[in-house]
Protein backbone atom coordinates (compact mmCIF):
# COMPACT_ATOMS: atom_id res chain seq x y z
CA UNK A 1 0.00 0.00 0.00
CA UNK A 2 1.13 3.54 -0.89
CA UNK A 3 -0.32 6.45 1.43
CA UNK A 4 0.69 10.17 0.93
CA UNK A 5 -0.52 13.49 1.74
CA UNK A 6 -0.35 15.84 -1.28
CA UNK A 7 -1.66 19.63 -1.54
CA UNK A 8 -3.99 19.86 -4.63
CA UNK A 9 -1.70 22.33 -6.25
CA UNK A 10 -3.85 22.08 -9.81
CA UNK A 11 -5.88 24.85 -10.41
CA UNK A 12 -9.55 23.69 -11.18
CA UNK A 13 -9.21 21.01 -7.71
CA UNK A 14 -11.17 18.45 -8.25
CA UNK A 15 -14.25 20.23 -9.89
CA UNK A 16 -15.95 18.13 -13.07
CA UNK A 17 -13.57 18.04 -15.90
CA UNK A 18 -10.59 17.47 -13.91
CA UNK A 19 -12.38 14.85 -11.44
CA UNK A 20 -13.70 13.31 -14.49
CA UNK A 21 -9.78 13.23 -15.71
CA UNK A 22 -9.10 11.71 -12.26
CA UNK A 23 -11.74 8.70 -12.57
CA UNK A 24 -10.42 8.16 -16.14
CA UNK A 25 -7.23 7.72 -14.71
CA UNK A 26 -7.45 5.62 -12.18
CA UNK A 27 -9.46 3.07 -14.31
CA UNK A 28 -6.26 2.19 -16.18
CA UNK A 29 -4.46 0.49 -13.02
CA UNK A 30 -5.65 -2.38 -11.01
CA UNK A 31 -4.90 -0.59 -7.80
CA UNK A 32 -7.90 0.38 -5.63
CA UNK A 33 -7.67 3.94 -5.38
CA UNK A 34 -9.01 6.32 -2.16
CA UNK A 35 -9.03 9.84 -1.94
CA UNK A 36 -9.47 11.42 1.42
CA UNK A 37 -10.35 15.02 2.65
CA UNK A 38 -11.18 16.65 6.38
CA UNK A 39 -11.89 12.71 7.39
CA UNK A 40 -13.76 11.91 4.63
CA UNK A 41 -13.18 9.54 1.83
CA UNK A 42 -13.98 8.58 -2.03
CA UNK A 43 -13.36 5.76 -3.96
CA UNK A 44 -10.89 6.78 -6.94
CA UNK A 45 -13.68 5.33 -9.47
CA UNK A 46 -16.77 7.38 -8.30
CA UNK A 47 -16.97 10.58 -9.87
CA UNK A 48 -19.88 11.52 -7.65
CA UNK A 49 -18.14 10.65 -4.19
CA UNK A 50 -15.12 12.36 -5.47
CA UNK A 51 -16.76 15.58 -6.27
CA UNK A 52 -18.87 15.13 -3.10
CA UNK A 53 -15.61 15.89 -1.37
CA UNK A 54 -15.63 19.59 -2.40
CA UNK A 55 -11.58 19.28 -3.33
CA UNK A 56 -9.96 22.72 -4.36
CA UNK A 57 -7.04 24.58 -4.83
CA UNK A 58 -5.07 24.65 -1.60
CA UNK A 59 -6.46 21.73 -0.03
CA UNK A 60 -4.65 18.50 1.80
CA UNK A 61 -5.88 15.04 0.72
CA UNK A 62 -4.18 11.45 1.20
CA UNK A 63 -4.12 9.38 -1.49
CA UNK A 64 -4.11 5.91 -0.78
CA UNK A 65 -3.32 3.17 -3.72
CA UNK A 66 -3.12 -0.57 -3.26
CA UNK A 67 -2.60 -3.25 -5.46
CA UNK A 68 -0.44 -5.01 -7.97
CA UNK A 69 0.06 -1.64 -10.00
CA UNK A 70 -0.24 0.75 -6.79
CA UNK A 71 3.69 2.55 -7.46
CA UNK A 72 2.38 3.91 -10.96
CA UNK A 73 -1.51 4.52 -10.03
CA UNK A 74 -0.05 6.72 -7.27
CA UNK A 75 2.84 8.83 -9.33
CA UNK A 76 0.58 9.07 -12.42
CA UNK A 77 -2.93 10.53 -9.92
CA UNK A 78 0.13 12.46 -7.80
CA UNK A 79 1.25 13.90 -11.37
CA UNK A 80 -2.94 15.08 -11.66
CA UNK A 81 -3.10 16.42 -8.66
CA UNK A 82 0.19 18.35 -8.44
CA UNK A 83 1.10 19.31 -12.08
CA UNK A 84 5.19 19.36 -13.13
CA UNK A 85 6.67 22.00 -11.34
CA UNK A 86 4.29 22.48 -8.01
CA UNK A 87 5.72 22.42 -4.64
CA UNK A 88 4.98 19.29 -3.00
CA UNK A 89 3.79 18.78 0.41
Amino acid sequence: MLKGNLVVTNEEGLHTRPANRFVKEVRKFEAQVILKRNGKEAPGKSLVKLMKLGIVQGDEVTLICEGPDEKEAFEALTALLQPEGAPQC
